[in-house]
């Protein structure tokens, strides 16, 4: 029988390094520090980039948002053909809102039509696309929902995994995200940096980001109007169920209807299109899940240390694209941002585009952000 053992052993070894992929580190070897790989497997024909040449699914060692030691999955797409020399430089996607439940999480699920067809072109332009679940997504535990600090170590911890995995992926790298990815790669490029020194991180771009929301939220309570704003009762169901379900210590019950306690248990497994048509179908308004007004100083500080993007410290440059018909996140509420972050000399080229919305500035942006990251990337 430890023949046999050792003989499987080999022959999977094997089998993963003649695909261009390293095997895990033995039982006794293996490491629980940030980006240290805890499994690699080929990731489902079905979910792969349409135009990748080899896809993995793995799952790594990163930290959730209380700081400790979590384990997150991701998935890995190669551009076709061998890699130029230095390796295949890394984009690093940060999904918007897909839901919290285990089920929603890309690697199980595959990406989105829409996100196919944008990661299509960053894998053109001869990119892998390194692409984390978020801890607690797909994995143990919930996923902290839009909690900047965590998502951030999660992007760079994939990317350290994805390296370990495929030694032809070069050390430059750079983050890409939209909407909740937007909010998770402007804390990535303030952080990853200092987080991850022995990469080379040369900045990246964030679309439809999530901004201000830390002054928004305190504001609901049972008084709240239904508001012209898509999506806007299942993101704050999705920001209330991950602290209800994170944050004990918060007793998120206080402030919730019975209704709301119902909401927030179809939130822990509904998607986002699911959550969407129930809450559409029945009516429900922010409104109708709170009974008072969330003015508490522990739950505000807690919201302010997940929802609130730096202003200053950037320590690389970054491009931030909003769409002027966003009915997700107002574009007040990101020229707002990019004033501030202008005011702080932040190295940020910032652009409205007329005429998108919250999906549509993706693309929109794509003649700008292509040619930006390839200028990131040179050299």
């Amino acid at each position: 029988m430890r023949i046999f053992r050792r003989a499987t052993a080999l022959f999977v070894t094997a089998g993963l390094v003649s695909a261009g992929f390293t095997a895990p580190a033995r039982a006794e070897e293996r490491r629980t520090g940030p980006g240290a790989v805890v499994a690699a497997e080929r990731l489902k024909r079905e979910l792969w980039l349409p135009e990748a040449g080899a896809a993995k699914r793995f799952r790594y060692w990163t930290r959730d948002s209380r700081g400790r030691a979590a384990v997150s999955s991701g998935m890995l797409h190669l551009p076709k053909g061998e890699a130029p020399e230095g390796g295949w430089p890394v984009v690093a996607w940060a999904h918007g809102t897909v839901g919290i439940g285990d089920g929603c999480a890309p690697s199980r699920t595959g990406f989105s039509e829409r996100d196919v067809r944008y990661l299509s072109r960053w894998l053109g332009e001869g990119y892998a696309i390194v692409a984390t679940d978020y801890a607690g997504l797909g994995t143990k535990g919930v996923a902290a929902y839009v909690d900047g600090p965590s998502e951030a170590e999660n992007v760079a911890d994939s990317v350290r995994a994805a390296r370990a995995i495929v030694p032809s992926l070069a050390r430059k790298w750079v983050v890409v995200g939209q909407s909740q990815g937007g909010h998770a790669a402007m804390f990535t490029l303030h952080a990853a940096a200092g987080h991850a020194p022995e990469l080379d991180f040369r900045g990246g771009v964030a679309t439809g980001v999530s901004a201000n929301l830390e002054n928004l939220v305190p504001l609901a309570g049972p008084y709240l109007p239904d508001l012209p704003l898509h999506g806007l009762t299942t993101y704050f169901s999705y920001v209330m169920a991950a602290l209800r379900a994170n944050r004990p210590d918060l007793e998120i019950d206080r402030f919730l209807t019975p209704r709301g306690k119902a909401v927030m248990a179809d939130a822990l497994r509904l998607c986002y299109p699911e959550l969407s048509a129930e809450i559409k179908a029945d009516g429900i308004g922010i409104g109708d899940i709170l009974s008072r007004r969330l003015v508490d100083r522990r739950l505000i500080q807690a919201l302010r240390e997940s929802l609130a993007i730096p202003v200053k410290g950037y320590p690389r440059p970054f491009y931030v694209a909003h769409g002027a018909r966003d009915t997700d996140v107002p574009a007040l509420l990101v020229l707002k941002l990019a004033a501030d972050l202008r005011r702080n000399g932040a190295p940020v080229t910032f652009k409205l585009y007329p005429g998108a919305d919250h999906s549509g500035n993706m693309f929109a942006s794509l003649p700008d952000t292509l040619p930006f990251v390839r200028g990131l990337l040179r050299g």
